[in-house]
């Protein structure tokens, strides 16, 4: 790609830019040899979507070189900017186990089979995320006898927290696909739409409309489209909870959270109803939960704290008189996928959690994320929308109006 190429793309990104950056904090950190086996890292530097058990090896110089299982290797090199002589498959065969490949391949770059490996190590509530496992770390040390294995993962994780103009577009992108989604479950379920419709339907309608836009994954490792109905709203704001054939009835909440992927940019937002009959305190509830996020939008900016934020937000709520009903936590990172948990980097109280007193800079993108709950009462709200943080405000991707609309 030309210089005029790159110009014109939109969702362009410099990879190769990336990888020298990675090389040179390495040299700063004393590693030789970065094994990477993250879903996060294998996204931010292959421009690819690699599933199945992947590593990627990046040398102190030149090109980095993933391996993944070979079903999947000709497909990875396909989407990749990498070209297919640095993208190797492993299969349980005749010299094809990945411990023993990727172990030859990163001693001959080693200077004498010597020297520093930075390998990423650590826990996560994020089921997918790929840190070298215990079995993992005891083969490479035994294949690797003069190599010692440091964890180096934050090498990644602070190059990877300001979004370059490329990334913020595909997210755009993203969300506006997502908006087609919300719209299209809008239409469907108004005018007595939604009678004898199931939250697995919802999902599907959603699915579609976003796929005809050029989506090619409803991302969440959380069950796809995330569809609360009834009581199900109330269970912590219907959080991580799959569509279920359960149908939508009148009288009751309806949270709408759908997902889209493009070039692993991820647009999340979710949208709440009420089904009719409305009851004024289905309403109190309802605008409770509009105001709050509306304040939060507000007050995002660079400079601000998730601790100073969730205190403003908490004292808000109390002050209204539905401080009970909030979840305390008002966003959660995300980058392309496979870095959807943690906010800032790993230097909080609590080890791989966010940092409470992490400042927000110019240019990070998270969720916007917030969980409204009455489980006695049987009704809930979620919020979530990718938001890029500025210098005094931040940017909400999702344009889908915000409102609890009723719906009969």
């Amino acid at each position: 790609m030309n210089t005029d190429q790159k110009a014109a793309d939109p969702y362009f990104i410099d990879f190769p830019k990336r990888i020298r950056n990675i090389q040179a904090q390495m040299a700063e950190e004393n590693i030789n040899v970065y094994l990477g086996s993250r879903l996060r890292t294998l996204s931010w530097t292959t421009d690819a979507f690699c599933p199945w058990r992947s590593f990627i090896v990046i040398p102190p110089e030149g090109l980095p070189t993933v391996f993944t299982f070979v079903i999947d290797a000709s497909r990875v090199a396909d989407d990749s900017w990498l070209d297919e002589d640095h993208v190797y498959g492993f299969a349980p065969m005749g010299g094809q186990d990945q411990i023993e490949q990727i172990a030859d391949f990163i001693m001959e770059l080693l200077p004498g089979e010597k020297g520093r490996v930075g390998v990423e190590s650590g826990m996560s509530n994020y089921l997918p995320e790929g840190f070298l496992t215990h079995f993992e770390y005891e083969q490479f040390t035994a294949a690797m006898p003069g190599a010692e294995l440091v964890n180096a993962h934050t090498i990644i994780d602070r190059l990877a927290l300001i979004k370059d103009a490329g990334t913020i577009n595909r997210f755009a992108e993203a969300s506006r696909i997502v908006d087609v989604g919300h719209r299209a479950v809008f239409e469907a379920i108004s005018n007595g739409g939604y009678k004898n419709m199931t939250e697995t339907e919802i999902a599907g309608i959603a699915a579609l409309a976003m796929r005809r836009q050029g989506s090619v994954w409803e991302w969440s490792f959380t069950g796809g489209n995330e569809i609360a109905s009834g009581y199900r709203t109330g269970l912590a704001g219907g959080a991580c909870t799959p569509a279920t054939g359960k149908k939508i009835e009148p009288g009751e909440p309806l949270m709408i959270d759908i997902h889209a992927m493009f070039k692993l940019g991820l647009g999340d937002h979710a949208h709440n109803y009420l089904i009719a009959p409305v009851t004024d305190r289905q309403r109190w509830h309802a605008d409770n939960f509009v105001d709050i996020v509306k304040k939060t939008l507000v007050t995002y900016r660079a400079g601000i704290t998730p601790s100073l934020l969730a205190e403003k937000m908490m004292a808000f709520a109390e002050e209204r008189g539905f401080a009970d009903f909030m979840v305390p936590g008002f966003e959660h990172g995300i980058g392309l996928v496979g870095d959807e948990w943690r906010i800032g980097l790993n230097d909080g109280p609590f080890a791989y959690w966010t940092n409470p007193d992490h400042v927000y800079r110019e240019n990070e993108l998270l969720i916007c994320a917030m969980q409204y709950a009455c489980p006695d009462e049987n009704i809930g709200f979620r919020y979530e929308n990718p938001i890029v943080i500025h210098e005094d405000h931040c940017e909400p991707l999702s344009k889908y109006p915000l409102a609890i609309e009723e719906i009969s």
